[in-house]
This record gives C-alpha cells, sequence and structure tokens, in this order.
C-alpha cells in the first residue's frame, strides 16, 4: 500500500474520503462536499437518522454536481474515550473498505472541524497508520497464477494535511516497516528463515546504522553457552546469537531487548504432534519483535542506547538431540535438568539473559518469546502474558500496549512457585509440575538469570501469530511487540 501526505490538496476527481462525527456533525472538508453538491450528505445523514456508528460509512457514488466519482463519509468519534488506537483501528476499517469497493486511489481530507481530542495532522498520521498495517500480506510464494483476479491490491491514500514534512509522517513509514520486517521473518518457511539465515538478515540492519555482532558455535562454546546449545544439537543447522546495537543515548545505559529464537521446534525427541507442526516455524516470534523493534529505533535515530539480542537456534530430533534427563550447565554455572525437551525456550534464554545483563549492565531488560502453550490456555490470543521483578517497568509496558494495540496481562511471581522448578539432581529443572502454572514456571525459571536486573518477560505465544482477521492485520503473523518496544523506547528511556 503507498500513503502520502500533502498539504491541504485533494485530488480534483475520483473517490474522496471526508470525516463526519456520529451524531451527524462535519468537518470543514465534508461541508464543502455538502455545500456543492446542494446538501447531500446531509440528506444522506437524515436516511441514517443523524446517529451513525463510529467507524461505519456512507458512501455516496456519482455524487451530483460534484466531480467525484464517489464521496466516501468516514464516522469518527469525538468521545473524549476516544484513543490513539482506535484511530488506528479506524484507519483499518477505511482500507478494508476502500478494497472491497474495488478503488485503487483516494483523497483522504483533513479532519479539522470535528471536535476530536487530536490535532487534525495527527488524526491524519493515525489513520494512515492503520490502513498501513492493515494492508500487509505475505505474498511472496505466490506465482502470479495464483492470484485472486477478483481481489483488488490495497489502495493507494493521499492525506490532507497542514505540514507534511512533520517527523510524525516519517514515523509512521519507518515505524510501519519495521513492523512489516518482522511480519515477513515470522511468515517465512523454515527452510529459508533458520539460524544462519536470521543472522544474516541481522547484518542487514547495519544499513541503519545499528552495530551488529554475530556469534557462531565457536564463540558460543567459548562462552559457556551450553544451555543453548543443547538445544540446537540434534539440528543439522549451525546456531547463531546475533547482538545488535544502537547508540543514540551517550554515556546511558542500555535498554536490553532479548528474543527468542527458535526457527523451528520440532519439540526435539520430545516431539510434538504431527497436527499443527507446521505453526511451529513462527517459534522465533520473540526474535522477529526484538529484530523489528531495533529497525524502528534506529530508523527513527532515537536518542537512546538500546542492544537487541537473538538466541537463534532449532529444535530437531536425530541420534545427537538432547535427551531427557540430560543436565547441562548453563553460561551462569547453573545446572539445569532437561526433562522435556519441548521446553527449549526457556534454554535458549537462559543463557542470552545471562549474557546480556553481565556484559551490557542494562538499565531494563525485556524478553520477548512465544514460550508456554499455557499462556494461551490462560490468556487465549487478546493479550500476551507479563511477568517482572519491577513494578515500574510492568506498568510501563501494560501503559504502552494499550496504546499500541499490544495488550498485556500481568501474570504473577514469587518464592512460592521456585519449587516447581526444583530438580532432585540439578539445581532447577526446565519444567513445573505438569498442567499446574505451566507459563508462571516457565517466567521463574528465567528469573534464574536475570539476577536483580529490572526484567520483563512476555509470552507472546498466543499473540504472534493470528488464524482471523483483526483490526490491524490479516491473518498470519502479528508483528505483536514491535511497535510497543519501539513506543516503549520513545516514551520513558529516551535522552
Amino acid at each position: 500500500m503507498k500513503v502520502s501526505f500533502v498539504k491541504d490538496q485533494l485530488p480534483p476527481a475520483g473517490t474522496i474520503v471526508v470525516m463526519v462525527s456520529p451524531d451527524g456533525g462535519m468537518s470543514d472538508a465534508a461541508r464543502e462536499v455538502n455545500d456543492k453538491s446542494g446538501g447531500l450528505l446531509t440528506r444522506a445523514l437524515e436516511v441514517n437518522g443523524k446517529r451513525l456508528k463510529a467507524g461505519s460509512f456512507i458512501d455516496l457514488f456519482l455524487p451530483a454536481n460534484l466531480d467525484y466519482s464517489r464521496v466516501l463519509a468516514m464516522a469518527l468519534s469525538a468521545d473524549s474515550k476516544t484513543t490513539v488506537l482506535a484511530l488506528e483501528e479506524a484507519g483499518g476499517q477505511l482500507a478494508v473498505k476502500l478494497r472491497s469497493l474495488k478503488v485503487k486511489e483516494a483523497g483522504v481530507a483533513s479532519a479539522r472541524g470535528l471536535p476530536l481530542e487530536f490535532e487534525p495532522d495527527f488524526v491524519a498520521a493515525k489513520l494512515a497508520t492503520g490502513a498501513l498495517l492493515r494492508t500487509y500480506e505475505f505474498k511472496k510464494y505466490r506465482t502470479a497464477a495464483d492470484d485472486d483476479e477478483d481481489k483488488c491490491e490495497a489502495p493507494s491514500l493521499q492525506f490532507a494535511v497542514g505540514n507534511p514534512d512533520t517527523a510524525e509522517f516519517d514515523r509512521v513509514r519507518t515505524q510501519s516497516e519495521a513492523v512489516f520486517r518482522g511480519r515477513d521473518l515470522v511468515s517465512e518457511p523454515a527452510n529459508v528463515l533458520y539460524p544462519e539465515s536470521f543472522a544474516d538478515a541481522c547484518e542487514e540492519l547495519t544499513r541503519f546504522g545499528l552495530e551488529v555482532e554475530i556469534f557462531d558455535r565457536a564463540k558460543l562454546q567459548e562462552l559457556g553457552m551450553r544451555a543453548l546449545l543443547g538445544v540446537n544439537q540434534g539440528s543439522v543447522r549451525e546456531p547463531r546469537v546475533a547482538v545488535m546495537r544502537w547508540n543514540g543515548g551517550g554515556d546511558a545505559a542500555p535498554v536490553a531487548l532479548v528474543g527468542k529464537g527458535v526457527c523451528f521446534d520440532s519439540g526435539g525427541l520430545s516431539l510434538k504432534p504431527a497436527a499443527g507442526m507446521q505453526d511451529m516455524k513462527w517459534d522465533m516470534g520473540g526474535a522477529a519483535a526484538v529484530f523489528g523493534a531495533m529497525q524502528a529505533v534506529a530508523a527513527r535515530k532515537a536518542e537512546a542506547n538500546v542492544v537487541g539480542i537473538l538466541g537463534l537456534v532449532e529444535n530437531m530430533p536425530s541420534g545427537s538431540a538432547q535427551r531427557p534427563g540430560d543436565v547441562v550447565k548453563a553460561m551462569s554455572g547453573k545446572t539445569i535438568e532437561i526433562l522435556n525437551t519441548d521446553a527449549e525456550g526457556r534454554l535458549v534464554l537462559a543463557d542470552i539473559l545471562w549474557y546480556t545483563q553481565e556484559r551490557f549492565k542494562p538499565q531494563i531488560m525485556i524478553n520477548l518469546a512465544t514460550l508456554t502453550g499455557a499462556i494461551i490456555t490462560a490468556l487465549g490470543s487478546e493479550h500476551a502474558g507479563l511477568f517482572s521483578n519491577d513494578d515500574t517497568l510492568a506498568e510501563r509496558l501494560i501503559e504502552t500496549g494499550g496504546v499500541t494495540g499490544d495488550r498485556l496481562w500481568r501474570m504473577p511471581l514469587g518464592k512460592d512457585y521456585d519449587k516447581h522448578i526444583k530438580s532432585d539432581i540439578a539445581d532447577i529443572k526446565n519444567v513445573g509440575r505438569g498442567r499446574a502454572a505451566g507459563s508462571i514456571a516457565a517466567a521463574v525459571f528465567l528469573q534464574q538469570f536475570v539476577n536483580d536486573r529490572p526484567w520483563a518477560h512476555l509470552d507472546i505465544a498466543g499473540t504472534t501469530w493470528s488464524s482471523r482477521d483483526l483490526p490491524l492485520c490479516g491473518k498470519g503473523a502479528t508483528g505483536f511487540g514491535v511497535r510497543l518496544l519501539d513506543e516503549l523506547v520513545a516514551r520513558y528511556y529516551e535522552a
């Protein structure tokens, strides 16, 4: 989809979108259209009882006395409870509506004149963001013959604004592109995206000014990342750890973002059922979110220091695979009894969390991981699970997620749960007590490797992929976490 911003300029013909309020109020542009058409909008609103649902449309085709082929009036709520997210979702609805009408190009008039809580240019930016996010598609492997001839491409939108040169409009593009890159990675099949090729993608981010280091197997062995290496030892693919650094904040301690990157998870010798195993290509959703966030931070040249660390492995069954009952020593020196090789993501994170807090001494650490099916049982796909040892960080994440649509629900931690991962023969074990508190046991396991550093664990197993259309994305990869992390840095951790 193409989006552009022009100074108070609308196309002289074609399709135009104007804004009205649910009670029948009109923006300046809507009022002008209404006057030129002899009150056509007024009559259309009267037919609807002068009461529209926010996000609904009035479609006027070939309106009299106008050169436009179509005028689409969109209802924007002027309620004080209207949020930034509601504006973005309205933009998504607009894109879907125009696509259903097979409109290829449209001019979107300013909302100026409506009693909104936000400035008109800000409204345009958020509508554009929602439209972009909602129309993303992963079509890389579709041939031309496979395309649906009846399906219209996403429309091009031209937004009329007061000042098209503001940074807000640049951020619409850079942040959306970062989300799209994250979605692309999650959508790729595992024969294309594996640890080495994912690491190659990380190196490409140097074009945004990021410093990137890639650790191969020999380096990981030298560092003592035996928990991570144990997960990968059944695969013919080589493991990697990617370290990405954005240095825009002077001498400040960095914000650390840590992502689980299991590029395919068969379960190892604790093999998963065949049904649904194809979905395990997106068990690297946490790493994709960190990747996208690092691109977003660098693209807008954030005045902050941010590091992104990805643990990239495959979990496969073979004669060399890790066995249930094995004991490994993590980089921290802690010993771990492996009771289930399908509880592998926490082993990857154990080493890279320890490495991160030891090397970078970050002011906060946030890890993202498609970690447990238990969090889906608890929260479904509406929220990701949030576990944290720091109330301030947890509150900031929840607040920011409410703005970006990356909704979080805080789950408990505490010493009462430590006994769930107590091992009979090692320091800890990698699973809890059967089905009881499975996602909490995983979080408690991770907490063993962060010391007292302010830390949050986001279990995004239920939110990385969607089996249905959502307000800001279609079926498939959601890009959950990219905007959350970028916005969190912008709000709280920039100079």
